[in-house]
């Protein structure tokens, strides 16, 4: 990668214990956690945008919401107490603005602070990151990275290549640029794609647009449920919010892995209340075995949510529908199908997926020698073969990404506690003789989607053993991240000498 971040007069360093990057969900649950737990040491916030919220700010297509429920989408030291589990993004940013609020991490972030590089010294034991803000390149330094930046690109989504784009005479959006001016308003739409943001969009311009089309190569196994949490708000109307939330997030968590290791062990059961679920919402007069049953088990690809079922009653009530077809090209006025068959459009929104980038696509070199993330292997899911005081937060795919966040998060705090206790300034993932030469597994296995499958060449390898895995389970995680014993013989603790002055 190319940096400008050299360019111009030296900046003086400006040295904390722990740099945060990114002020999304992740980074500001990592700022309280630090907060609460060290609170001695120092740290900043980078955010390389103008706001928090990362991907809740940055999304604005009709109908943004979370496919999770709060109560574990959440984090777990601040109870979720609005009446909506499956919130849109605005109640998100609210929620959100409110933790920064009560915790006072407004004064940690510093926004406009994108990080382009991060440089380890092994003599002093210190990143060096180089940062791009509106004002010039600057430098910032710290004594552990903790990388809190999501994992797909900000820049844009991916749109395949589709013959034809240059004659159509409507407008063609990507959800991940919406513009404030497109009105769709009596407008034909064609929606391509079938994942989370599609299920989101049709339902929402539908409401207003003449008709709304889904567009789709291959189904996605979907899910209608309601958008609130009954139990949840019956505990908060006679236990203490912090009480009443903690049990509704048990409940959740236990929910969500049960429903997964289902999918695993008794696939062909979730199929049926699936399909059984489908067929009662759409109606008799769609074609659930084209359009609704995919090819795949249920969680091969994530699960789409249908809060209170509000894709199938448009595609019921004739507002929006599905077509399970291939592209042979786009034409002036619409898209020209393989089947023969024509899908007129006045908008055309490619709901195409996101492109994965790793660690927020910054060059990273320890010693000078660049590292490539794809050659090393997973620590437990949260840190890499060989790389020195740097962790990251990846959620999970089968539930909520808080929950590994958090998780995370805690594991940062023992790790910085355990250093401190035994007088060392680096921690390093290192191989055990025995781990050399075992097989380079995907980041993440049984996931067939394609914003994954896409980015698998470029993310780090699992291992066939502990601790050189990304399990997705989180009860495993919450007992090896939060007490598990950190003298395992993988982390290498290391004192490194006090760095003598050059002579200038």
């Amino acid at each position: 990668m190319t940096s400008t971040v050299n360019a111009g007069p030296k900046v003086t360093p400006t040295h904390v214990d722990v740099i945060i990057v990114g002020a999304g969900i992740s980074g500001i649950g990592a700022a309280v956690h630090l907060g609460q737990r060290c609170p001695d040491r120092t740290f900043a916030v980078l955010e390389g945008r103008s706001d928090i919220g990362g991907t809740w700010d940055l999304f604005r297509y009709p109908g943004v919401r979370s496919d999770s429920d709060m109560h574990t989408l959440g984090y777990s030291f601040k109870p979720w107490k609005a009446e909506k589990s499956i919130a849109d993004a605005g109640a998100i940013m609210d929620y959100l603005r409110e933790t920064v609020d009560e915790y006072d991490v407004a004064r940690h972030i510093r926004f406009g602070h994108h990080v382009e590089t991060a440089d380890w010294d092994s003599t002093s034991a210190t990143w060096t990151l180089g940062i791009r803000t509106d004002t010039g390149p600057t430098t910032m330094t710290c004594s552990m990275l903790f990388m809190c930046s999501g994992y797909y690109n900000y820049r844009h989504g991916h749109t395949p290549d589709i013959p034809g784009t240059e004659r159509f005479t409507g407008r063609i959006i990507h959800p991940q640029q919406w513009p404030d001016d497109l009105d769709y308003d009596g407008r034909r739409v064609v929606v391509i794609g079938s994942g989370a943001t599609a299920v989101t969009v049709v339902p929402a311009m539908a409401d207003d647009a003449a008709h709304v089309t889904m567009l789709q190569r291959t189904p996605t196994w979907m899910v209608a449920r309601p958008d609130t949490d009954a139990l949840a708000n019956t505990l908060r109307r006679f236990l203490p919010d912090r009480v009443a939330y903690s049990l509704t997030r048990t409940k959740n968590t236990l929910m969500q892995q049960f429903v997964y290791r289902k999918t695993r062990t008794d696939p062909e059961q979730i199929r049926r209340k699936l399909l059984e679920g489908v067929r009662a919402a759409v109606g008799p007069d769609v074609d659930v075995d084209r359009h609704f049953t995919p090819d795949y088990n249920p969680w091969d690809q994530r699960l789409c949510l249908v809060p209170n079922g509000d894709f199938f009653r448009a595609v019921r009530e004739g507002r929006a529908s599905v077509v399970t077809d291939t592209i042979e090209t786009i034409t002036e006025n619409g898209i020209q199908l393989t089947s023969g068959d024509h899908l007129d459009a006045d908008i055309i929104v490619t709901a195409t997926g996101l492109e994965l980038v790793t660690l927020g696509e910054v060059a990273v070199r320890i010693d000078g020698e660049v590292v490539d993330f794809a050659d090393t292997f997973t620590y437990r899911g949260v840190a890499y073969s060989g790389v020195p005081n740097l962790v990251s937060t990846f959620g999970y795919i089968n539930a909520s990404w808080t929950l590994r966040a958090d998780l995370t998060s805690i594991f940062v705090c023992r790790l910085l506690e355990h250093m401190r206790a035994t007088g060392t300034t680096s921690v390093t993932p290192t191989l055990r003789s025995d781990d050399v030469g075992m097989p380079q597994l995907p980041w993440i296995s049984d996931f067939s989607a394609g914003y994954i499958q896409r980015a698998l060449p470029l993310l780090p390898k699992q291992g066939d053993r502990e601790p050189w895995t990304n399990p997705q389970r989180y009860r495993a995680d919450r007992k090896v991240l939060t007490h598990g014993t950190l003298d395992d013989g993988v982390l290498v603790f290391a004192s490194t000498p006090a760095r003598i002055p050059v002579a200038v």
